[in-house]
């Protein structure tokens, strides 16, 4: 499981020209799922990122985490996070899980998610999104739950 997440001022996703979710301060959270993840990879990266220290203290250092500040979520699914541009031109999404597999993985994070941070909203799974964002800092940040980078 893969997750690109950016610190924000304020975030949306648009599913024909309607606002689905949108958020204040925050995190937004692009998340990729691949076949071979299980509860384990949601748990890794649901405690990673509820208390991963990227919003900044009075001091204006990153020592805050979302729990910290009462921040808000925005995740948005993105099967993107497994393509593989190695070989030619036109990236391979083997990697991905399929769209029946990778939903229930996305509702159970999603589940666990809000188990642990007030506000959590969502784009629509498996629809062309619009996200609209005010990136702070900046700062994104990569994650995997198998810790390749």
């Amino acid at each position: 499981m893969r997750a690109v997440i950016q610190r924000v001022e304020s975030a949306s996703v648009e599913v024909d020209e309607k606002v689905v979710g949108e958020i204040g301060k925050g995190l937004l959270i692009f998340l990729g799922i691949t076949h071979e993840d299980s509860n384990n990879d949601i748990d890794y990266l649901v405690d990673k990122i509820s208390n991963l220290r990227i919003f900044e203290d009075e001091d204006q250092k990153m020592n805050l985490s979302l729990l910290d500040i009462e921040g808000e979520v925005l995740l948005v699914s993105q099967f993107t996070l497994y393509a593989d541009c190695r070989k030619g031109r036109r990236p391979s999404y083997d990697k991905a899980a399929k769209p029946e597999c990778a939903e229930k993985i996305y509702e159970e994070f999603i589940e666990k998610l809000k188990a642990k941070v007030t506000k959590v909203k969502t784009g629509i799974f498996g629809a062309n999104m619009k996200v609209n964002l005010v990136n702070s800092g900046p700062v994104t940040i990569l994650l995997d739950s198998l810790k390749t980078f």
